[in-house]
Order: C-alpha cells, then sequence, then structure tokens
C-alpha cells in the first residue's frame, strides 16, 4: 500500500477507531492507579510519573504488536491456504470479541472496580525499581482487546500495521496519562471509576463498528 492510501476515509477511520480504542483500554484502573499511587508512595514529581506513564504504555504497546503480529503471520499463512479467508475471520473475531465484551458489560451491570483497598506505605524500594516495576507490570500484560484490530489490517502491509501500532500507542499514552493526571489533580477515584466503569460496553460497541468496516470494505 503507498503511502497515499492513508488518505483513505476508510482507513482514516481504523486509525481513529483505533485510537479511542487504545484510549478507552486506558481507562482500567489498572492502567493508571497504579502510577498514582506508586508516584505518591514514592513522593515522585509529576514530570517523573509521567516518564514512567509514558514507558510503560510504550511497553505495553510492543508487547501487543508483538502479540499482534504472531497472529498476523498465522492469519496471513492460514489465508495461504484458504484463499480470500482472511478478512472474514478478522471480521467474525471482531464481532466475537465486541459481541463478548458488550455482553459481558450488559449482564454484570454497572460496576464499580472491585479488589481490596489499596493502602500508600513508605517508600520501601528504590526509585529505579519502583519505576521498572511499573514498567514490568504493563509489558506482561499486552492488550487483548487491540489484537483483533491487528488481524483485522492483516493484508493491508507492513506500512498500515505500523501506523495502526503507532495510533493505538498514541491512544494509551494519551489515556493513561490524562487519567493519571486527573488523579492527581484531586478527581475523585471513584468518579473515575464510575466513568471506567462503562468501557466494556464502549469497547464492545467499537469492536462492532470496526468489523462492521471491514465487511464494507470487502464489497
Amino acid at each position: 500500500m503507498s503511502p497515499s492510501d492513508l488518505a483513505q476515509p476508510l482507513l482514516l477511520s481504523l486509525l481513529g477507531t483505533g485510537f479511542v480504542t487504545a484510549f478507552l483500554h486506558a481507562a482500567l484502573p489498572t492502567h493508571w492507579l497504579p502510577f498514582v499511587l506508586v508516584g505518591r508512595a514514592q513522593r515522585w514529581s509529576l514530570p517523573r510519573v509521567l516518564g514512567a506513564v509514558t514507558a510503560a504504555g510504550l511497553a505495553h504497546i510492543v508487547t501487543t504488536a508483538a502479540v499482534g503480529g504472531l497472529i498476523v503471520m498465522a492469519g496471513l499463512a492460514l489465508d495461504q491456504w484458504i484463499s480470500g479467508l482472511l478478512p472474514h475471520l478478522s471480521a467474525v473475531l471482531l464481532f466475537l470479541f465486541g459481541a463478548f465484551y458488550l455482553a459481558r458489560a450488559t449482564l454484570r451491570g454497572p460496576q464499580l472496580a472491585g479488589g481490596p483497598q489499596i493502602e500508600l506505605p513508605e517508600p520501601a524500594v528504590s526509585h529505579a525499581a519502583a519505576f521498572w516495576g511499573l514498567v514490568a507490570m504493563m509489558a506482561i500484560s499486552p492488550g487483548e482487546v487491540l489484537l483483533p484490530i491487528y488481524l483485522s489490517q492483516a493484508a493491508e502491509g507492513a506500512m498500515v500495521l505500523g501506523v495502526l501500532t503507532l495510533a493505538f500507542a498514541a491512544g494509551t499514552i494519551a489515556g493513561m496519562a490524562v487519567f493519571t493526571l486527573l488523579a492527581r489533580a484531586g478527581w475523585s477515584v471513584l468518579r473515575l471509576e464510575r466513568w471506567a466503569r462503562y468501557e466494556g460496553a464502549v469497547l464492545g460497541i467499537a469492536l462492532i463498528c470496526i468489523g462492521l468496516l471491514v465487511v464494507m470494505h470487502q464489497h
């Protein structure tokens, strides 16, 4: 695909949806609350907290891109055996993932993030250990909700997949940074969680919309 193809409305829509999906995925408290708590416990300045957010967000996307690359290679290999299967397979997976997240959010209903209350201990580790611990925490948990989008664009070439990865990285880091900043600025954590609890429904709808775009692109 040539660079001029990047101006196509369909691809721009997919990239925009990828950014929004990654941003909404970053609304999960696990993507920003640890940075607020560790930063407070370690008495970090705002630039240091945002540095940890950026490094961890990049590690999160690198892991996601690596897993997504493996899925793309497997999908392309399968497509060689059954010509034309890949676009339909990616659309089906997007619909299934979207339906799963939407159904789970509907059945569970709006809920606050659970888990035990987290206390703020005095700094017990070095700043480097705390920093790399946060990075490792995000690196070992790829964004599974982003993986079907990689498969949907597998046949478009490395350039599109690379730009899509950049959109994921921008959305993830922006989301993590925004919610971290809001929490540090004094916003109630419960208020943020009330907004984040709808993430499943929003992600489900977004994935189904991407699946529809993939289907429309085939006609």
